[in-house]
């Protein structure tokens, strides 16, 4: 029996096999770098082991410190979570030579699904049907699109879509370049790119006495640089095909059998409208979107792994399906800015309504995993999830409807974050129809997508609301004169004023508090109902309405039924040390400098790359706002630099000094 297990992972999938461990009795080790020193999950373990260092690979990513903070805790299994070493073949046989329990398939399995190109050419001396390999250097332009894939892990990266044989030679060398940043092999292939697949992955069972599961399907079609956000169970598309999900079983279950498989895994597939489907790759790991499958099938598959890796016999048959799941991915990102990832404190992170953590709840409703808490720090080094919120429900649309409602509730203060987007998909009527293919976004355009969920004049309500709520904060710390109103005068004068900006827009507050009632400029249809320093009570246009006001250093959160509002206050006096040249590219992120395509003097064109920042995992092209020349490049390959620091600095186009 397995007494102590080290997670060899981090964040929110720690926790997620924390829960698991405690409910067997099964007592859990952590291991944390530098910036993960004050995360949730360490302080949950019954133990917990430092690595030295923040970059994945001198922590996370070192066998030997895992095996040795194994031997330190006296742990006796190890669990890799997903992610990191979790595919590593080598790691396993590792763990195993250690005489540690590895909670994961054989190494051998491991192995022959880590390579994509030697997993297709098995999966199809299996009979699985895959899509075909194509040669890079023969291409045609009627081979157009294709899709060039990192060999080694995956997760996006090492992904690039070529449209054009122009864009073939730079696509390979970016993807090549990524996949070996993040998985030290920069081996690529290139297969067909279908713009409207839908991406069907189905999750598999094996014990070490051969019973082989497939436990239901699940779809993750809406993507993001090829990175799931939203997934769930059953598939809408795999209901519409009679004969489908029969076909898609027993393909998995073939794709498992071929390498002798033990343990969780997943099998995934991409299809076409016609029900047709081709094998893209094996997991051999547990999957982010493991919470919809055990919403909808009452498993643990936590559990399940540790249990089968005790020797545990499966039933004959897996259990029968359930209800609808939906989950979605709470990145901290900003997605009407190229995705954008977000680092920094997370004031506040509050979800209403939610009926179980890291489990399937007892009754329809919605699940919380996550990595943080409020007060958590959010890091420049690791993968910008913050969260999974899952729902569970009789039905599809009452799933959706339920996710988007908590979602919608949530105050998540601090970082910007993808929920409104999330939410606007829920409800989005392509999505409520089942029409979820890869190409979702690139159809119904980000922008209008992340569109703030508040609109300008909540906006200016919100603001309205904010002001007032810090005239009480002033009113609350007055010593004399406590029962009259903020700045209020015996003779009447300015109003008073206060300026806040949004991501896109500046408001201007003008009010003034008087023996009847409150008269604010450009609001005149808004009453003051109650007004405490968080939380302001406003009859809009007839409708009351109620406004919680949150307080953090140099920001303000307004949030309301009309949607959450980010404003940040605009000082009265600007410092001069914050101003910086005209025509600066500021780092829109912290990160460091991995590649650089221009050089001082050198003339750009709107939109042209001038360089690559590497943050969360992922490349950032920082590209020329306009066209001009390179007047300064205070930066070079390697560098660290935080977030609004200078990276190059432009000057107009034309010859003439004065001009310039």
């Amino acid at each position: 029996m397995i007494r102590n297990v080290l997670v060899a992972n981090r964040g929110e999938i720690a926790r997620r096999v924390f829960r698991s461990c405690r409910a067997l009795g099964i007592d859990c080790v952590a291991v944390y770098s530098d910036a993960d020193a004050g995360a949730p999950y360490v302080r949950e373990a019954d133990a917990a082991v430092h690595l030295p260092g923040t970059a994945s690979a001198d922590t996370y990513l070192r066998a030997d410190l895992l095996l040795d903070a194994a031997r330190a805790a006296g742990a006796d299994a190890v669990h890799p979570g997903y992610g990191f070493l979790s595919e590593d073949a080598a790691f396993a046989r590792l763990v195993e030579e250690a005489g540690l329990t590895w909670i994961g398939p054989p190494s051998d399995a491991i192995s022959s699904m880590a390579s994509k190109i030697e997993a297709k050419r098995i999966m199809a001396n299996s009979g699985v049907p895959v899509l075909g390999e194509l040669d890079p250097d023969k291409l045609a332009e009627g081979d157009l699109p294709v899709l060039i894939k990192a060999s080694a892990g995956g997760g996006g990266r090492g992904m690039r879509i070529v449209r054009s044989l122009g864009e073939l030679a730079g696509a390979v060398e970016s993807a090549g370049s990524e996949a070996a940043s993040a998985f030290g092999d920069s081996t690529v292939f290139c297969e067909p790119f279908l713009d409207s697949g839908r991406h069907i992955e189905v999750q598999v069972l094996a014990d070490r006495h051969g019973t082989v599961w497939a436990v239901g399907e699940r779809e993750c079609s809406i993507q993001r640089r090829h990175q799931k956000v939203l997934e769930e169970s059953p598939s809408p598309l795999v209901e519409r095909h009679s004969g489908m999900r029969e076909q898609l079983y027993d393909a998995a279950k073939n794709a498992a059998k071929a390498i002798d498989y033990v343990g969780a895994g997943t099998v995934e597939f991409l299809a076409d409208v016609s029900g047709r489907f081709f094998f893209l790759e094996m997991n051999t790991r547990l999957q982010v979107e493991h919470p919809v499958t055990e919403c909808t099938t009452g498993l643990d598959l936590v559990s399940m792994q540790l249990r089968i890796a005790e020797g545990l016999r499966l039933p004959p048959e897996p259990p029968i399906h359930n209800g609808h799941s939906i989950e979605v991915r709470l990145y901290a990102e900003d997605p009407a800015h190229s995705w954008r990832p977000q680092s920094g404190m997370l004031h506040r992170f509050e979800l209403d309504g939610v009926l179980a953590e890291f489990e399937a709840p007892a009754r329809h409703g919605v699940r919380l995993d996550s990595g943080v808490l409020s007060g958590s720090e959010v890091s420049v080094y690791y993968d910008p999830l913050l969260a999974k919120v899952i729902s569970w429900a009789p039905s599809r649309d009452e799933a959706a409807r339920g996710l988007a409602a908590a979602l919608r509730r949530a105050r998540i203060h601090g970082l910007t974050t993808n929920r409104d987007l999330l939410v606007r998909v829920l409800r989005h009527p392509d999505f409520l129809a089942g029409e979820t293919d890869t190409g979702f976004f690139d159809r119904h355009g980000v922008d209008t997508l992340s569109a703030p969920l508040a609109d300008e004049a909540a906006e200016q309500v919100s603001a309205l609301a904010a002001a007032l709520a810090d005239g009480a904060v002033n009113r609350a710390s007055a010593t004399v004169l406590t029962e009259l109103p903020s700045a209020w005068r015996n003779v009447v004068s300015q109003p008073q004023r206060k300026t806040y900006t949004t991501a896109g827009a500046e408001h201007e507050v003008r009010y003034r508090l008087t023996r009847s009632g409150l008269r604010a400029d450009n609001h005149p249809d808004v009453r003051l109902i109650s007004l405490a320093p968080d939380r302001v009570e406003l009859a809009v246009a007839g409708v009351r309405r109620d406004f919680a006001v949150s307080r953090y250093p140099g920001l303000v959160c307004v949030d309301s039924a009309l949607g959450s509002v980010t404003l940040v206050p605009e000082p009265r006096f600007v410092d001069p040390a914050k101003l910086v040249a005209p025509g600066s590219l500021l780092a829109p992120m912290p990160g460091t400098v991995v590649r650089v395509a221009v050089s001082t003097g050198d003339s750009v064109a709107e939109g042209q790359t001038l360089l690559w920042l590497e943050a969360m995992k992922m490349e950032h092209a920082i590209a020329a706002p306009a066209t001009g020349v390179v007047g300064e490049l205070p930066v070079e390959v390697g560098q660290q630099v935080d977030l609004g620091a200078v990276l190059a600095v432009l000057e107009s186009a034309g010859t003439d000094e004065e001009e310039r």
